[in-house]
């Protein structure tokens, strides 16, 4: 390798600088570029508008509904900061949520735990998916979803693995799905005190799960989870008996029916 001697050598204050620099990151840490709008500038580009992303949140809770959203975003209006809502601070989720719904079309959908039991996890929330689409001011001609699977929506749809931290519109939908769903567990909470809904929103944390042990499961817990299942069989166990030969799923009533939540 030839060196190029006309290239300086760093002086001691720069290699200081550097170094300091370098050290502020962890190591192992990689720096992840934030979501762009750059694939609905190109469909725009093309005379295709609107263009939607949508998102779920909620998957892998024990209790509560799977809450998607879908969002289009105004080109001129962008809220600046839009990430991955797992990216984000609570805080922050809060400032954003605020901004999306002040400058952008969205709506929102909800698959109740019952549909959960029934339907199962993914198709519940593809139904979701495809509800929130549907719910939008202006149907959109173009949507993009976070995940692999594709929903059923009355449009061109593309779905983008790990989307909500590409794609600036899947971003939005998370902040909105993931803001909605932590306000309605936290509302939860008050119908079903001494789970801790408003601290864990549901999710296999220790102390939900001690409590769920503790207490047996309520009505907004997901039925076939395993943790549930086993709750169900130390306090109910004939209700277990009942699913082998039948699901009994009630009549739903949508749960945002029963329950407002300030969006």
């Amino acid at each position: 390798m030839i060196r190029d001697k006309s290239a300086k050598k760093p002086d001691g204050k720069s290699a200081k600088r550097a170094g300091k620099e370098e050290a502020e990151l962890p190591k192992g840490v990689i720096t992840l570029a934030p979501p762009s709008f750059r694939r609905e500038r190109a469909l725009i580009k093309r005379g295709v508008w609107p263009v939607a992303g949508c998102d779920e949140a909620g998957r892998g809770p024990l209790a509560g509904p799977v809450v998607a959203a879908a969002v289009i975003l105004d080109p001129k209006r962008i809220p600046k900061g839009i990430d991955d809502s797992k990216r984000l601070t609570p805080e922050r989720r809060e400032e954003l949520f605020e901004e999306i719904c002040a400058t952008s079309s969205f709506a929102v959908a909800f698959a109740s735990p019952s549909r959960i039991d029934r339907d199962n996890i993914l198709r519940a929330s593809l139904w979701a998916l495809a509800r929130s689409v549907r719910a939008l001011p202006e149907m959109p001609k173009h949507v993009f979803v976070d995940g692999r699977d594709k929903i059923d929506a009355p449009c061109d749809c593309n779905a983008v693995i790990g989307g909500d931290g590409i794609v600036m519109s899947i971003a939005a939908a998370s902040i909105i799905a993931k803001v909605t769903r932590d306000r309605l567990m936290s509302a939860l909470a008050l119908d079903c005190p001494g789970y801790g809904f408003e601290n864990h929103k549901g999710y296999a944390v220790p102390e939900h799960r001690e409590a769920l042990d503790r207490l047996g499961p309520s009505i907004h817990h997901r039925r076939f989870f395993a943790p549930v299942v086993a709750a169900r069989l130390k306090h109910d166990p004939e209700s277990i008996e009942r699913d082998l030969f039948t699901v009994d799923i009630t009549a739903e009533t949508e749960i945002e029916s029963e329950i407002s939540v300030a969006i």
